[in-house]
């Protein structure tokens, strides 16, 4: 119930629910109908929910694993790739220190890793299947060396870009978007997403394509590991593609990386 003075427009059972039901304060702004999610309103939230003493340990927010996870994943890993595993999250350097930090922040101990549960034989080191939900985090890489190999020097943008490549060839430096697609879809097809979110922090925002000024190349990996570089003026317009239409672009294949 609202207090004397109190200028909200939800009460505090409704704030009770928000936080049940959503895992971001953004989450619980937008179920209270507050327009705006700046830092005012999510303070005024969380000074509301420490006086009704109500948990906000199953946030997540942007991330897909919460506190509460990480506090129950630590006491029980004897290393990093443990709790990574234990939160079903891609382990690279940047989500250890992403998860790490957390752990930090909570004041977890960890000072009982010591390694891996059980020592790996060589011959079993690379024997796990290929994880297609990390092909994203791979295709830049892929990409660099399809370039390399072919005699094209390969640089990355210093800053953040709409291109993700630059690559030197005889015709000069072409800017190129490294895009992925790890499966088929419902119909059987390969269904590339080509387009971009505008610059803005709502991740529901529909995407757009790119201007074919800004990129020269697509180069597109797929789950079955072929290789398709498409230029822009092909795609140009376009956010959203069936790799079989483009054949004709089809360049090579990785397949073996993937078995």
């Amino acid at each position: 119930m609202n207090t004397l003075g109190d200028r909200r427009n939800w009460t505090d059972d409704a704030l009770r629910s928000a936080m049940k039901n959503n895992h971001s304060w953004r989450g619980v702004a937008r179920a209270l109908g507050l327009k705006g999610t700046s830092a005012g309103v999510i303070r005024t939230l969380k000074r509301h929910a420490d006086r009704l003493g109500l948990d906000s340990a199953h946030f997540t927010g942007q991330r897909p694993w919460s506190d509460h996870q990480v506090r129950e994943a630590v006491p029980s890993a004897t290393c990093w790739a443990d709790v990574l595993k234990a939160l079903n999250v891609i382990d690279n350097g940047a989500s250890r220190a992403r998860i790490k930090g957390h752990a930090v922040r909570l004041g977890l101990d960890f000072t009982h890793f010591t390694g891996p549960r059980e020592p790996v034989a060589d011959a079993d080191l690379f024997n796990e299947p290929a994880q297609l939900e990390a092909l994203r985090y791979a295709a830049s890489s892929v990409a660099m060396a399809w370039f390399t190999l072919r005699g094209c020097a390969v640089a990355l943008p210093v800053e953040p870009q709409e291109y993700d490549l630059l690559v030197t060839t005889s015709k000069g430096v072409q800017r190129v978007q490294v895009k992925t697609c790890a499966a088929r879809n419902s119909k059987g097809y390969w269904g590339v997403g080509i387009g971009r979110r505008p610059y803005t922090l709502d991740k529901t925002a529909a995407k757009m394509p790119y201007d074919p000024d800004t990129i020269d190349l697509f180069f597109i990996l797929l789950g079955d590991g072929s290789i398709y570089v498409i230029p822009s003026t092909v795609l140009a317009g376009r956010v959203g593609i069936s790799a079989e239409s483009y054949a004709p672009y089809r360049v090579g294949d990785a397949s073996s990386l993937l078995r």
